[in-house]
């Protein structure tokens, strides 16, 4: 595998450095004022930033694009803007194998690989984020027989509090590695990320209406039958709308479709689900005595489409309209129970809720911290529009998968704590003795973390990890341009 030069230099304007500038994310949850900025570019500047932190005393956190909705990037002390540390650095299209920069936006990193004819095997439906938040915080896409986005990694560089760089892989520091994949920015800055992609694919897309009480009556077999399956439920119609994408068959029939044309996807995408979506949430915003009809008008409105085109053109979808967002993932056997009860609870809300819920499924994994690990899941996303009350729909929401065991996803709201997590979790102590083995002064810590993880943990009192392959980071930055984009090799 050969070094590359980057062809991405980042999709995100970076905050500069030096003074005392406010940071937001998307939402519009969650804001900090840190006393530092650094925007490196290079893993050496990544570990000089680390160690200049430690010492001032101060915590770090590294910024994405600010995309989750809890305030897991937030940090008063060093934020360190990774949109300079960017693009992929290597690639073989033989195995698959890509290490990438961790600031690489998810959208930047899909066109890359699809210059090499590589491909994602999953993803979810924004791209905006970076790869080393995606990864961090569980983002996931949808699919009975496939796992979230941290599945696909090989291996991860990390520079650790002390400002050394350790690597980890299923074989190299295994324990490192399992809990990192899933990691929530606790145990160091992500710099680099090997991913096992897979050759360039076309999905067949499926979306039409569907009743909702007949979307969970088939749910088993819809999930089994499709790819990739979801569907949207709006709180007060009664028609989903399900999506079902396909790999396209090498003998693919003479009836199956090719993408959208140009003009009808600016007015499926754009105009309705954006503007036209986003005109009724703001009247909603305005009047809320009228959410429930235009939540029904929705509803009503939806149309069947069928289209095809490369994986993440289909996976990705804008997203212009803000909201806020609550999910949790429960065992796959429960979301029936969960949907009835959600269906049971809307009509008693006092603030009605305007935004559907989304519904998707993935496969179990063995990543300590992730929602779904250990067992098949569906996810349960819920929403409601910037500016309307959600709280009441939101903690009526966590009662109901509270019963059946559902965990949060770190990067929405939610309100559980340590305590409440840890027995969601087999490995969740595992986690805290990785945390205190490789960050046992909280380098890496902010409220977030110390809620839902707790403190940082003595490491004296538990079981020691083997650092012996960390190394010191180059003191110049590692891959020198002018060196070939594409490798055929093997690694």
């Amino acid at each position: 595998m050969k070094p590359l030069t980057s062809t991405s230099p980042g999709t995100r304007p970076g905050p500069g450095a030096g003074g005392r500038r406010g940071w937001r994310n998307w939402a519009g949850t969650a804001a900090a004022r840190p006393a530092r900025w650094t925007r490196p570019r290079s893993e050496a500047e990544i570990a000089a930033a680390v160690k200049d932190a430690a010492a001032a005393g101060l915590p770090v956190r590294p910024l994405g694009s600010g995309h989750s909705f809890t305030p897991i990037a937030a940090t008063s002390g060093v934020a360190l803007d990774l949109s300079g540390w960017t693009g992929v650095i290597a690639a073989d299209t033989r195995s698959g194998l890509v290490t990438v920069r961790s600031g690489t936006s998810l959208r930047a990193l899909n066109a890359e690989l699809g210059a090499f004819g590589l491909a994602m095997a999953n993803l979810g439906d924004i791209d905006a984020q970076t790869l080393a938040g995606a990864l961090s915080t569980g983002t996931h896409g949808t699919g009975t027989h496939l796992g979230g986005l941290a599945t696909q990694i090989e291996a991860l560089e990390l520079v650790l509090a002390g400002g050394t760089v350790a690597a980890c892989s299923a074989t190299v520091q295994p324990d490192l590695f399992a809990a990192a994949r899933v990691g929530l920015g606790a145990l160091g800055v992500i710099s680099t990320v090997t991913l096992r992609c897979v050759p360039a694919f076309t999905l067949v897309a499926d979306e039409r209406p569907m009743p909702v009480q007949e979307v969970l009556e088939r749910f088993d077999e819809l999930a089994g039958a499709n790819d990739h399956f979801e569907f949207y439920w709006f709180p007060y119609g009664r028609q989903a709308l399900v999506k079902r994408n396909n790999r396209r068959t090498p003998d693919g029939g003479p009836d199956e479709p090719g993408p959208l044309p140009g003009w009808r996807r600016f007015w499926e995408f754009e105009v309705m689900e954006n503007a036209a979506f986003g005109t009724l949430c703001r009247l909603g915003r305005a009047r809320p005595a009228l959410i429930p009809a235009l939540n029904r008008l929705s509803s009503s409105a939806l149309s069947a489409r069928r289209y095809a085109d490369a994986s993440h053109r289909v996976f990705v979808t804008p997203r212009r309209v803000r909201f806020t967002e609550s999910e949790y993932a429960v065992p796959r056997e429960s979301v029936r129970q969960v949907l009835t009860e959600l269906r049971r609870a809307v009509p008693t809300l006092a603030d009605p809720v305007m935004f559907p819920v989304e519904i998707r499924v993935a496969a179990a994994d063995d990543i300590w911290l992730s929602t779904a690990s250990g067992r098949d899941s569906a996810y349960i996303a819920i929403h409601q529009y910037a500016g309307l009350p959600y709280r009441e729909w939101f903690g009526r929401f966590e009662d109901i998968v509270a019963e059946v065991d559902g965990r949060p996803h770190w990067g929405k709201m939610h309100s559980l704590d340590a305590a409440r997590l840890r027995p969601l979790y087999p490995h969740f102590d595992d986690f805290r003795r990785i945390r205190a083995q490789v960050d046992p002064e909280g380098r890496f810590g902010n409220a977030y973390l110390n809620k839902v993880l707790g403190p940082p943990g003595r490491p004296s009192l538990l079981k020691p990890l083997n650092l012996r392959r960390s190394r010191s980071p180059p003191a110049t930055p590692p891959h020198e341009p002018g060196l070939p984009v594409r490798s055929t090799g093997c690694c």
